[in-house]
């Protein structure tokens, strides 16, 4: 019959006198009786987490899988290289005596012995790096315990801020050869001449300044394409047998005098008179479009307006709005001072490279000074009349010309801000 034993309670123990129970990570222990193991406690006795800590250093010169004779392996109760199970379990080991047949059960504290190389830094001081930000420790435990899908979109992330740190590498480099190479006061004088140009540079024709000719600077075919141009043939007519009476009526309600000059002094070779009639019809849309606050369809029809113009102006002088549940082409504040520039480019091909800016500008109701910076951004040369005495100033409305000279003219951006006035 086999010999019965009793189970001992060893009363109440100390945290000092815990049995200590190891468990190594790789290997196995070939000769225990050569163990040498040394417990270390934390010395901060009133901190409550702090007071339990352990390391516990054991050096052996043996192992089945290790190549050194001495090796030492290290083990802690407190940190990621400790059991997860330490805090949520209790352990107890029993110990027999044979003698008495009587085990007595102690409490017991595990450790997982992980080997100490010198020289090399331990997972234990990787993870406690308090510089890691949020993102990366949320790309940690994705790398370990995320999903498929999770796991592919965070690679494909990290490869996108590669190649972005590659670009931006890249453009600090060419930005640095680029300073070197013209320097860094040309480089500020270039964005000075951009800027000169102002956001109407956005909405000039199509411009060739390094053209040899005045007429190539602002191409008319940019301005209407040969198609364009013959589809206005019929309007071209009505334009040619319009009458003084019709005239002075046109003068009479304002908003076409750049036309009705135009009109007034027709050429007399053929195909000069019927460019200027044309252009003169055109023109008259566009003086027409940029009083309107919408445009539709209906646009043009009364004068005549052929398809192709209609939609041309529609595509090009208009800005498509969503309004109360319908979409608009309206004409907006950056449209107007398009319409602005195209006008006087087409003046300037009307008038021999030479424009009026005066009539321009109160037949686009404009102020003078926006006429003047629309004209200035094309590169302009601005011819301003002479001061009269006050007794002739009532008797002459002096204007404004506009002239398109080679080279075209840079302007300096005004950077002085207007003194407000004081209030009294």
């Amino acid at each position: 019959m086999a010999a019965s034993c009793s189970f001992v309670c060893c009363g109440e123990e100390r945290d000092t006198d815990k049995a200590v129970i190891v468990r190594f990570s790789n290997g196995s222990v070939k000769n225990p009786d050569r163990l040498d193991f040394s417990l270390y406690k934390n010395t901060d006795e009133t901190n409550p987490r702090k007071k339990s800590r352990r390391i516990l250093c054991v050096v052996f010169f043996s192992l089945k899988v290790a190549e050194s004779d001495r090796l030492s392996y290290v083990g802690h109760n407190f940190g990621a290289g400790s059991l997860k199970c330490n805090s949520l379990c209790k352990y107890y080991v029993g110990v027999l005596n044979k003698q008495t047949m009587q085990m007595e059960v102690h409490n017991a504290q595990l450790f997982n012995m992980q080997p100490a190389i010198p020289g090399e830094t331990t997972d234990i001081a990787k993870s406690q790096d308090t510089t890691q930000t949020y993102r990366d420790k949320v790309d940690s435990l994705i790398e370990a315990f995320g999903t498929n899908k999770q796991k592919r979109a965070l690679s494909s992330r990290k490869l996108n801020q590669v190649g972005s740190d590659t670009l931006q590498h890249a453009v600090d480099k060419a930005a640095n050869t680029v300073i070197n190479k013209k320097g860094l006061e040309a480089l500020q004088q270039e964005v000075a001449d951009a800027e000169s140009q102002g956001e109407l540079a956005l909405h000039l024709p199509p411009c060739n300044a390094n053209a040899d000719k005045q007429e190539n600077v602002y191409p008319f075919d940019n301005l209407l394409s040969p198609v364009e141009f013959e589809a206005l043939e019929e309007a071209g007519s009505k334009m040619l047998a319009v009458t003084p009476e019709e005239l002075q009526k046109m003068r009479d309600d304002g908003g076409c005098l750049s036309v009705v000059r135009h009109l007034e002094n027709l050429p007399t070779a053929d195909e000069a008179r019927v460019k200027t009639a044309r252009c003169a019809f055109y023109l008259s849309l566009l003086l027409k479009l940029v009083r309107q606050r919408s445009m539709t369809r209906k646009f043009g029809q009364e004068e005549g307006c052929p398809r192709i113009i209609q939609n041309k102006l529609f595509k090009t002088f208009t800005v498509e709005t969503f309004n109360s549940g319908r979409l608009q082409n309206t004409v907006s504040a950056s449209m107007r001072a398009k319409i602005a520039a195209y006008c006087l480019a087409l003046l300037l091909h009307l008038g021999h490279m030479t424009a009026d800016l005066t009539l321009l500008h109160r037949d686009l109701r404009i102020t003078e000074a926006r006429m003047i910076e629309v004209a200035k951004s094309m590169g302009l040369t601005l011819i301003r009349p002479a001061r009269a005495k006050a007794d002739e100033a009532g008797l002459q409305d002096n204007h404004t010309q506009a002239s398109l000279l080679l080279p075209l003219v840079k302007y300096e951006q005004l950077t002085e801000r207007r003194k407000r006035k004081k209030m009294h």
